[in-house]
């Protein structure tokens, strides 16, 4: 069993990678922390959220379904009940200097399955209001014919007495 942990940089083309292993492949690892990359680059306002999103739809199977917990009832989504109120709230302008951004995260990879397990912290000012947090977020991945796919996603933001633990 294959396990990998990283700290993510600035979002890179998927598509792109220089680091490959002795047979000529890009490594599971490091196709799966792209995927996370752009996971999170994705929920940036400003210019270029609509192109953002729409590379986050395509980090995902058709299939997925998208889960929130936050202290609330969880609501189940799927790629585009998920993408389009996270569009039209980048977009709006109401939401400003909105940024998601991993703080630590794990991967581990078996076979035909990753799992990313990882916290965020995310920061903005929306209609004029500053705010930050932080929470948990985690994906299940499976290998498709075409690459890697976020196959379930689901998080869940620090609230009072729910704390992401200070290590």
């Amino acid at each position: 069993m294959e396990t990998a942990t990283h700290t993510m940089s600035s979002p890179g083309n998927l598509l792109d990678d220089s680091r490959v292993s002795d047979e000529g492949h890009v490594s599971d690892e490091r196709q799966i922390g792209r995927i996370i990359e752009a996971f999170f680059a994705a929920f940036t306002s400003g210019p270029h959220s609509a192109s953002r999103l729409e590379v986050l739809r395509s980090l995902f199977h058709p299939a997925a379904v998208i889960a929130r917990t936050c202290g609330l009832e969880p609501v189940l989504l799927g790629v585009d009940d998920f993408i389009a109120p996270r569009a039209r709230l980048l977009s709006s302008g109401g939401l400003v200097r909105f940024r998601e951004w991993e703080l630590r995260g794990r991967v581990q990879v078996f076979g035909d399955l990753a799992v990313y397990v990882g916290s965020y912290a995310k920061a903005g000012v929306q209609d004029g209001l500053p705010f930050e947090g932080r929470g948990l977020k985690t994906m299940h991945l499976i290998r498709t014919a075409d690459g890697w796919r976020i196959s379930a996603a689901a998080w869940d933001d620090e609230r009072e007495g729910v704390h992401l633990p200070a290590d």
